[in-house]
């Protein structure tokens, strides 16, 4: 039952996300081709991100982001005042924003603030060999990633695997190539943080 549940609203999830992306698009009063080339994501995975049909994983969420000129944490649900002082976020247990993607179950926390300096997640690796990946994940920013349960091996681009258990932090260029697997019989769960979700403003 509880499976179904989660399943259900990681469902309720993307589809949230893909009329948020839609809505940012035409506040913008981009058609689905500009937005597609401003994003650097194909005509046919923005529709089916905006429809529901397909959930983009973070760096393809990064790419929409800038392209609209819009906060990562806009899309997962209604943000505070990006420049209030004192600001403060609490997430219960299981109640962040969840997200579904190849390889992850995305469970994203803070999400009432924008504007953050980094995007706090937990994250369920599922992905248990490097076959769940299409290719790299690579974006903006810097990663810090802190390993709640179970163990994981971090591939990159430019250091061998790094073989993490239960209690292992990493801290990593998020520009380089990366991708984190679970190496446990369970599903590893880690606590992710990364910067660079918010979009900087001109000349800066």
């Amino acid at each position: 039952m509880a499976t179904r549940n989660t399943d259900a609203s990681t469902e309720q999830s993307t589809s949230d996300l893909g009329r948020r992306v839609k809505a940012a698009r035409l506040a913008s009063d981009l058609t689905l081709d500009t937005a597609s080339r401003l994003c650097g994501v194909s005509r046919s995975a923005l529709s089916k991100i905006e429809n529901g049909l397909m959930s983009p994983t973070f760096d393809v969420l990064q790419k929409i982001v800038r392209g609209l000129e819009i906060d990562l944490g806009a899309l997962f649900g209604s943000a505070s005042a990006p420049n209030a002082s004192g600001r403060r976020s609490l997430t219960r247990r299981d109640q962040g924003q969840r997200h579904a993607y190849r390889g992850y179950q995305m469970e994203l926390l803070a999400t009432d603030l924008a504007h953050k300096a980094m995007l706090p997640f937990r994250i369920r690796i599922t992905a248990h060999t490097l076959d769940a990946f299409d290719d790299w994940g690579r974006h903006e920013g810097e990663e810090f990633l802190y390993v709640i349960s179970g163990s994981v091996c971090l591939y990159s681009e430019l250091y061998t695997p790094t073989h993490l258990n239960a209690g292992d932090s990493l801290y990593f260029d998020s520009r380089t190539g990366h991708a984190a697997v679970s190496t446990s019989e369970e599903d590893a769960e880690v606590l992710w943080m990364a910067t660079g979700g918010v979009v900087p403003q001109a000349g800066t």
